[in-house]
């Protein structure tokens, strides 16, 4: 680590039926957000085409929660 810098990293998870990130600075962790996709509930599996259009719908917003 850069002595007297602090050094941001954003962390994206993406699984089959949720998005998730987390900023970090340093070595401290300071937000994290998830995304659940509550549409799989209903079928009782994970839809592919709901997913990925889950995923395009959630992907910004929680990034942008997680860095405000």
């Amino acid at each position: 680590m850069v002595k007297d810098k602090s050094i941001y990293i954003l962390g994206i998870e993406s699984s089959c039926d949720d998005i998730s990130d987390a900023v970090i600075c340093n070595v401290k962790v300071l937000t994290i957000v998830v995304a659940n996709q509550e549409i799989h509930a209903k079928y009782a599996v994970v839809v592919p085409e709901f997913a990925s259009l889950a995923h395009q719908q959630n992907i910004v917003p929680v990034i942008q929660q997680a860095i405000q």
